[in-house]
């Protein structure tokens, strides 16, 4: 019995360490099988889907809030993580349907209308390996899952439009950034780096074209190693040069895909 209520108490949650009328929803993008998904909790009471989110403790950041929260739902230490916008229309956080599940967690709020007044949500995206993650649902919720980007349905509160303005924030990073460390393994095909490119573009590119731009950003090393397993001739394999690589995120690249 006092096992029991020990493991009670542990689920005790409250919400008067957070910030008020300030949270966070993050996008988690992954590639796998040339399909590019995204992860996604299953709430208790209501079964809708929604994005990985929570609040900012009043001793840290907005991104190290990301950053822990990230943390309990994938097991990863080291995400690439983007703070891409600020959600703040007044009516986006009313009748939350995440409530019932916070009640039935034990949470306790500071005040009964906790979530009746206005909540303004900053907006992260996250790039990682799919292999590498771990998903976890939280207290309010049944699943964490990877579901392809083009089979998402409705999601709770305004997390479509999040989900849409991250995606179209990714597809303006390309124009000027490289992609591809955080997503795909150590050692890659130029046609797995152009499929990335490809499925987050939304299109087709000429294979001569891309391999050509993306050489001669220098941000790859090829590999003495090919690919196994393959029909045809086995391609090359590469992996990413750090030192470039990151020398891209900081100064640019030039042209479009």
């Amino acid at each position: 019995m006092e096992a029991e209520q020990a493991s009670n108490e542990k689920r005790i949650i409250t919400m008067k360490d957070f910030l008020s009328h300030i949270s966070l929803d993050c996008v988690v993008f992954g590639f796998h099988s040339n399909q590019l998904k995204v992860l996604v909790l299953q709430m208790k009471t209501t079964s809708t889907w929604a994005l990985p989110g929570g609040f900012v403790y009043e001793d840290e950041s907005m991104e190290v809030a990301a950053s822990r929260v990230l943390k309990e739902r994938t097991g990863l230490n080291e995400i690439f993580l983007h703070q891409f916008h600020v959600f703040s229309d007044p009516q986006r956080s009313k009748q939350n349907p995440a409530v019932p599940d916070m009640i039935l967690a034990g949470v306790t709020f500071p005040e009964k209308s906790w979530f009746e007044k206005r909540f303004i949500s900053v907006g992260f995206y996250a790039l990682v390996e799919f292999s590498q993650v771990n998903p976890q649902p939280d207290e309010l919720s049944d699943a964490c899952e990877w579901i392809n980007l083009e089979n998402i349905g409705i999601l709770m509160l305004d997390h479509n439009e999040i989900l849409q303005k991250a995606l179209e924030t990714l597809r303006m990073q390309l124009t000027f950034q490289p992609i591809g460390y955080n997503l795909l393994p150590e050692k890659f095909t130029l046609s797995e780096l152009r499929k990335l490119y490809e499925t987050i573009l939304g299109k087709e590119l000429d294979r001569r074209n891309f391999q050509r731009k993306i050489l001669a950003y220098d941000i790859l090393t090829r590999l003495e190693e090919v690919r196994q397993g393959v029909a045809h001739k086995a391609p090359a394999l590469y992996k990413f040069n750090l030192v470039n690589y990151k020398r891209a995120l900081d100064e640019g690249l030039q042209g479009r895909w």
